[in-house]
């Protein structure tokens, strides 16, 4: 086995939001994953709907205090980690009161969506790169797992190019989880950018993106695409394949041996082999 470290950006995992199937792969795969023996850290936003009492969440201060600046305003990154004994797998929580901590998924309790779910996605790939590099940790492969994940495989590819943390990392994408269907706003497009960035990845993007641009986007900067049994958009895949990106899946948690495929699937990234397309 070639890859050693993996990265879960997830959006959502059970059983800290209702079962679906993003939370489920969610909570399957980095599982599955562990227990090929690789070593794994995961992560997930705080949202507003999670019981922290419950759940048995608790800061931890070391990695709590830094503040990320979206559109020139101070926003108090907050970490927070709990623990899945079944699984023995520890998952660490984004926090932020701005962003996460009254709020829930894609919309309020009153099913209004939030209009600035793209500045929670920058704030979310932030506060998980900038956790990862004081963890001093150098994941092999990172995967990013629905919408709450979109702006991840940009950074990592720019911003977080040099870093020692992330310089030989492969990317992998999936989609899903609960469609935007607000474009971004003005402030997205102005908060997007900091350092290491060019000023041009969003040259042949619309003004205000959409959910299937930002997909793109995720898909720009990746290294491979990996599909749930729900989500298997003909042109994101066609987009996938024109520039070359290996796409697998869709991912059957019921087969037997899916957390071989999985990790053959990462170890042909890591060595930068030819893998038969699987859809």
């Amino acid at each position: 086995m070639k890859t050693k470290k993996v990265l879960f950006i997830t959006q959502e995992i059970m059983p800290y939001v209702d079962e679906a199937e993003m939370s489920l792969l969610g909570r399957r795969i980095p599982q599955m994953v562990q227990e090929k023996g690789c070593e794994i850290r995961t992560f997930m936003p705080k949202w507003g709907g999670i019981n922290e009492r419950r759940s048995q969440l608790h800061e931890v201060i070391r990695l709590s205090g830094m503040n990320l600046i979206i559109d020139e305003t101070d926003h108090l990154l907050i970490l927070k980690v709990a623990s899945i004994p079944s699984a023995r797998m520890q998952v660490y929580f984004i926090d932020n009161d701005d962003y996460f901590q009254k709020r829930l998924q894609v919309c309020d309790e009153h099913g209004v969506e939030y209009p600035d779910n793209g500045e929670r996605t920058i704030f979310y790939a932030r506060g998980v790169l900038e956790t990862v590099k004081k963890l001093r940790w150098t994941p092999d492969i990172v995967h990013c797992q629905g919408w709450a994940s979109v702006m991840a495989p940009l950074y990592i590819k720019t911003c977080y190019r040099e870093e020692p943390s992330f310089r030989d990392s492969k990317v992998i994408f999936t989609p899903g989880g609960g469609e935007l269907t607000l474009p971004t706003t003005e402030l997205f497009r102005q908060s997007l950018f900091f350092k290491g960035m060019k000023g041009n990845e969003l040259d042949n993007y619309p003004q205000q993106l959409m959910m299937k641009d930002l997909y793109k986007l995720a898909l720009d900067y990746s290294d491979g695409l990996m599909l749930t049994p729900s989500w298997q958009d003909p042109e994101l895949i066609e987009y996938a394949r024109q520039k070359d990106i290996p796409v697998f899946g869709p991912v059957d948690l019921s087969k037997q041996d899916v957390n071989n495929d999985i990790i053959e699937y990462f170890d042909s990234l890591v060595e930068g082999e030819e893998l038969e397309d699987d859809f």
